[in-house]
Order: C-alpha cells, then sequence, then structure tokens
C-alpha cells in the first residue's frame, strides 16, 4: 500500500503533544506505510517524542515558534501565525504537496479560515463545509455541515449534496449514493425557504452521481435512513453534539446498572463481550475527525479535547481520505455538477439563505 505522510499541528488542542503524539503513534501501529511531519514546539514536543521510537523514526519534527489559541480569533489567528503558527504550516505542508492531508485539533475557526486562505476553495463560489462519518445502525452515513457554515443557501446546501455523495462513495464504493436534506419534517411544505428550493431542486436535477431521496429528520440519522446528510453548520454541529452527548449518557447508564447490586454485576459479567461490543459503538472517539470538504486539499479536524484514542482515529481517517482521493473526486463532481446546471436555476439557488 502507498506511503502516506500526513502533517500533525501538534500543538492544537487542549492538551497539544500530551495527545497528539501518542495519538499518532497509535496510528502509526495500525497504518502500515505512514509517515508524519510534526510541527510544533521542539521543547515540548521532542519528550513526547522519546517515548516513541517508532514514532520518532517515522517522522520529521519542523520547530515552530507560535501556537495557535484556542480562544483565537480566526482574523487574530491569522494575522499572528500565518507563515509561522505549527497549524499554518501543517497546511502549508499540504498545500505544496509534501503531505497528503494536514490534522490539528485546534481552534476550528482559525483552522476553517487559514485552510481556506492557503487551500482556497475548490470552485471560487462557496464555503467549505466539515463533513463527519456517523455510526448508524447500517452502518455509516456521512453528515454535513456539522459546523463551518452557519447558514447556508440554497446553492451551497446543493453543493454539500454533490461533496457528501462523493465522499460516500469514495469511501463506501456506493455508485448513487443516497442523499437527504435536514429538515423539521419530511412533508415537501416544511422547513426554511432554501431547504425546500434546494429539495426541489435536487429532485429535478436527478444528478447521475446522486439520489435525492428527500427530506430526513434528526432521528433518522442513527437509523442510517440515508447514506449523506445534508444540513447547515449550526444545525449540523448542534446534532452532533446531541448524538455524542446521548453517547455518553447510554454509557454512564450501562455503568450504573451494572454496579446496583450483585446480581447486577453478575449479569454484566456474563454478557461482558456483548457489553464491549456496544461501547465500541457508541465510542464518540470513533466519530472524531471532521473533513474539511471544498478546499483543493484535504484537511481533519480533531476535537479538541479528546484523548490518544480519538487522535488516531483523526489520523485514520485522513489516511483513510488521501488513499481514496476524495479532494480530486468531489472536485470532479462540483465541476460537472456547474457545468450541467442550467442559468435558471443558478439564479434560484443563489437566491435562497438559510
Amino acid at each position: 500500500m502507498a506511503t502516506v505522510t500526513a502533517a500533525l499541528d501538534v500543538m492544537g488542542g487542549d492538551a497539544g503533544p500530551a495527545v497528539a503524539i501518542p495519538g499518532a503513534a497509535d496510528a502509526l501501529a495500525r497504518i502500515p506505510g505512514l509517515r508524519f511531519l510534526l510541527y510544533g514546539d521542539r521543547a515540548a514536543v521532542e519528550p513526547e517524542l522519546e517515548q516513541h521510537r517508532d514514532l520518532q523514526a517515522a517522522s520529521e519534527l519542523v520547530h515552530c515558534d507560535v501556537a495557535v489559541g484556542m480562544d483565537d480569533k480566526p482574523s487574530q489567528a491569522l494575522r499572528r501565525g500565518r507563515y509561522k503558527s505549527s497549524m499554518w504550516r501543517a497546511i502549508e505542508a499540504v498545500k505544496e504537496r509534501r503531505a497528503s492531508v494536514a490534522i490539528s485539533a485546534g481552534n476550528t475557526g482559525a483552522l476553517m479560515a487559514m485552510a481556506k486562505f492557503c487551500l482556497r476553495d475548490a470552485t471560487g463560489s462557496t464555503r467549505p463545509a466539515i463533513a463527519a462519518v456517523w455510526p448508524t445502525v447500517r452502518g455509516e452515513t456521512v453528515v454535513l455541515d456539522v459546523g463551518a457554515t452557519i447558514g447556508a443557501t440554497t446553492d451551497q446546501l446543493m453543493q454539500f449534496a454533490v461533496m457528501g455523495a462523493a465522499m460516500s462513495r469514495a469511501l463506501f464504493g456506493e455508485r448513487r449514493p443516497t442523499v437527504g436534506l435536514l429538515n423539521i419534517g419530511v412533508e415537501e411544505v416544511k422547513g426554511l425557504e432554501a431547504v425546500r428550493n434546494a429539495g426541489q431542486l435536487l429532485r429535478d436535477a436527478d444528478l447521475p452521481f446522486l439520489n435525492y431521496r428527500g427530506f430526513v429528520e434528526g432521528d433518522d440519522i442513527g437509523m442510517g435512513a440515508v447514506d449523506v446528510v445534508v444540513t447547515e453548520g449550526f444545525s449540523g454541529n448542534i446534532a452532533l453534539k446531541t448524538a455524542e452527548g446521548t453517547a455518553r449518557q447510554i454509557t454512564a447508564y450501562f455503568r450504573e446498572a451494572a454496579r446496583r447490586n450483585p446480581m447486577s454485576r453478575i449479569g454484566f459479567l456474563l454478557a461482558s463481550r456483548t457489553f464491549a461490543q456496544l461501547k465500541r459503538r457508541v465510542d464518540t472517539r470513533r466519530m472524531n475527525g471532521g473533513v474539511f470538504l471544498g478546499l483543493n486539499g484535504l484537511v481533519i479536524k480533531s476535537h479538541g479535547g479528546t484523548d490518544a484514542e480519538g487522535f488516531a482515529a483523526a489520523v485514520e481517517t485522513g489516511v483513510s481520505m488521501a488513499r481514496v482521493e476524495v479532494v480530486e473526486k468531489i472536485n470532479q463532481d462540483l465541476s460537472s455538477y456547474r457545468r450541467a446546471q442550467p442559468v435558471e436555476v443558478d439564479e434560484v439557488a443563489r437566491s435562497g439563505a438559510a
């Protein structure tokens, strides 16, 4: 399998190198042929790196004087950290093709601003979206946007549908992934104007690379009703955080039930294998690793408060995306979508705002 080089902003997140370095080491143990460019403060990174000799051998450490703070405003981060910060240097490595993917647990707004400034967006007409791979009862579903665009136009929602379908096809091999728009009901008359317009235009367009199924509701996501769920970033982020909180709640309920009395503890021990499988399926760390779509390069956002296991999952997500060339496939579909769109449809799409 081809070697993939991942550029890591090891200073990002709540714990910085204390999580990023062991997380990278875990990912290296699972993925053959993986190499790293590590960007961060040498004094902070080297003590952690010395504890992971295999990672040290597979990495190049690049010293950076500046680290973007978790509470920095995007404009402030761009002014202070452009060209110098560990976050910028990791993204720049993708632009210069020295790395296939950049991964950071740092400030989301700053990462988005730097990624768009450095890599530019693929179409010149829309903000990128953050896509998450969501575990469901049927397998996995792509959900976007989960935090990049707060309030999306009809045209942006349609482009999100195209990008999400391309990502689903690249990752899971679906020839024509099913797509649904997240709404407050499945009836065509419900929801914001931008969502209703996007639904009508997607239905009329009958695009060859996606199968539009209509509106879906929040409880349809976990059931795997469609391969791709499209929404704007405000609703998507709330849905994502709600799902993660519910998963932790269920885990807490099981722990509480197992400790209730001696019979409960015996039952828990007898069913320990089943509970272990369930725990893995609802483990929120498996959802870690939001993908920035719509850029001319691959950037992965890890949760800032994740642990090493979660950061390793973000690295694995990035490597998987790089190996299936998801950026190239998304850009091809976006170009096809733009060429096929009639002028009058384009005008209607651009007029709606969520």
